[in-house]
């Protein structure tokens, strides 16, 4: 008997993926749209709790980002795999907007060089956190990404810039994971889901708003600003 070579938790995921030749085409065509609509409609939920939980907290958190931006501080970002794209996107978002001021960002996965020639030489666990104490400063923000919270070199991360006196937001899933215990982190954003790939979409979600206030935040300080010198 041959074995089923996909996982059980794939098939659950997409189960008309691997129906039966066989099955008539409008029940597959049924089953792909109800599994559409109800992740749309679990990602829709899971957002408004985050958001509505997290309000006051994202706009603090942008606020401070804002005052760190505006004394010429620099964004830091970091994160593994999926994160790691999140991460670059987070960086290119606030290094070029569609709209709004461009801010000094930059994404500490880029340089494949420095990464793989931390990993070689020292270890995985520091490739972030070497590249925050050769580059970081006290008025710039470390910005790590973790769907587990667990990720030992975000962890490490936190802590080097920490050290250094930087504002520091991260953002997680699940309960938070290792994440949570830090006390190096300034604002953690947790997503309270099981799943990675809602997660994951939140999180794209949370981060774009802290984009919007911060530079709503940045757009006050210089009214303020323009205001005082008349």
């Amino acid at each position: 008997m041959t074995e089923n070579p996909h996982p059980a938790g794939v098939q659950a995921l997409y189960p008309f993926l691997y129906a039966d030749a066989r099955a008539d085409l409008d029940s597959v065509l049924t089953q792909v749209r109800e599994s559409t609509v109800a992740k749309a409609a679990e990602i829709v939920e899971l957002r408004k709790v985050v958001l509505a939980r997290e309000a006051p907290r994202l706009a603090a958190c942008a606020a401070a980002m804002a005052a760190r931006f505006a004394a010429g501080g620099r964004l830091y970002t970091f994160g593994n795999g999926g994160s790691s794209t999140d991460a670059a996107e987070v960086a290119t978002t606030y290094l070029h907007p569609s709209s709004g001021r461009t801010l000094p960002a930059l994404s500490l996965t880029n340089d494949v060089a420095v990464m793989t020639a931390l990993s070689n030489d020292i270890g995985f666990d520091v490739v972030f956190a070497r590249q925050l104490a050769a580059l970081g400063r006290s008025r710039d923000i470390a910005f790590g990404l973790s769907t587990s919270g667990g990720s030992t070199n975000v962890v490490r991360a936190f802590e080097e810039a920490n050290r250094r006196g930087m504002l520091t937001v991260g953002l997680s899933g699940y309960a938070g994971g290792k994440m949570a215990e830090l006390d190096s982190i300034d604002y953690l954003f947790v997503i309270p889901s099981p799943s990675v790939h809602r997660i994951q979409e939140a999180q794209t979600t949370v981060y774009h708003v802290l984009w919007e206030l911060t530079q709503q935040a940045l757009g006050a300080t210089d009214e303020r600003a323009a205001t005082a010198a008349v």
